[in-house]
């Protein structure tokens, strides 16, 4: 059965990428790296999320990149530890060059949280659960 999960997005550029990313505290494991792809790796578990330039994106996926300025086609969902933690990654962002398109917020009295947009246009959602507020 399956072990692992990982999520493969497409970049125009990996190196911007792996910039932006690495300004706003994600770390790589560089022994997967090439010329176009970079291995970020996300949070305690080891999520990883791999950045594929573009053109061999879209051969892996034989399918056209969207267009994301005009649609999204996914959300991805972190956790933070804290609201501070949220507002701190929220400034970062914005230093990086990042989007941050919802501003953050409290949202149904028990999360905390703010939205931004990646260097290509892949829509991210930062969130804080104080779960001992939850009703």
């Amino acid at each position: 059965m399956t072990k692992q999960i990982w999520l493969n997005l497409p970049v125009k550029n990996v190196a911007k990428a792996k910039d932006f990313f690495w300004k706003i505290g994600f770390s790589f494991n560089e022994q997967h790296d090439t010329p176009s792809s970079t291995c970020m790796v996300v949070g305690e578990n080891h999520f990883v999320v791999m950045l594929f330039e573009e053109i061999l994106f879209s051969g892996f996926s034989q399918n056209d990149v969207t267009d994301t300025k005009l649609s999204s086609e996914v959300l991805i969902s972190i956790d933070a530890e804290s609201r501070e933690e949220v507002d701190e990654l929220a400034k970062k962002v914005q230093e990086a060059g990042g989007n941050v398109f919802a501003e953050p917020a409290e949202s149904q009295g028990w999360m905390y949280g703010f939205g931004f947009a990646d260097l290509d246009g892949h829509r991210w959602n930062v969130l804080f659960m104080d779960f001992s507020k939850l009703s």
